[in-house]
């Protein structure tokens, strides 16, 4: 089976054209763009650079009504797993080098609680005030969704956007929908410079 591309905007099924999907795991990566020595003559033979990137991958679980509703349903680098176990998130990567996911986050749909409706997927620049970093030192950005039980990627969704000036992306969803699981590309970008910020969202 052919792994779908979907654009901005873009939904699919996840659950009903896989019957007994349960377990998926969400990959997100991306790179950093080449960096050059700042600072002009001086700045070079300093040897002075900006500061490595550091992007955070996490997911939010919310009610019907989009909101989250408890500390414990918001699953990140510093909070690895949900009350109820059902989200797992693989830990922090402080780079994002190598190849492949950057951060893995582990949804196993079938202990998710009724009462949550949605999982969003957000990424934000840790510490980017400070660092003055924006997404525009970042690129081939994506976040794919894989079948757990035999590493069968389904779908990938590549961000292809200029995100200059912008520091958190709100990525993409998994929803429930009639009784089944759909999968949202969004790719919206938004200036919160935090995950406290993009959480005030959803409050």
């Amino acid at each position: 089976m052919a792994v779908i591309n979907l654009q901005k905007g873009q939904k699919i099924d996840l659950t009903k054209g896989n019957p007994g999907l349960a377990k998926i795991m969400v990959g997100l990566g991306w790179d950093e763009v080449a960096k050059t020595k700042s600072g002009g003559f001086l700045g070079n033979l300093l040897g002075s650079k900006p500061a490595e990137i550091d992007c955070d991958a996490s997911a939010l679980l919310l009610d019907a009504n989009d909101k989250l509703t408890s500390k414990d349903r918001l699953v990140y680098f510093g909070n690895l797993q949900s009350v109820d176990k059902s989200v797992k998130h693989s830990g922090d990567n402080l780079t994002g080098g190598g190849e492949g996911d950057d951060e893995q986050i582990h949804v196993d749909l079938s202990r998710v609680p009724g009462e949550v409706h949605k999982i969003v997927f957000v990424v934000n620049i840790y510490d980017c005030v400070r660092r003055r970093q924006d997404f525009g030192h970042i690129a081939n950005a994506f976040i794919r969704v894989v079948n757990s039980s035999n590493e069968q990627e389904l779908c990938r969704f590549n961000l292809t956007e200029d995100y200059s000036g912008k520091t958190s992306l709100i990525v993409a969803e998994v929803y429930r929908h009639s009784g089944e699981w759909k999968f949202a590309a969004i790719g919206e970008a938004t200036r919160d410079a935090s995950l406290s910020e993009i959480i005030r969202r959803y409050q």
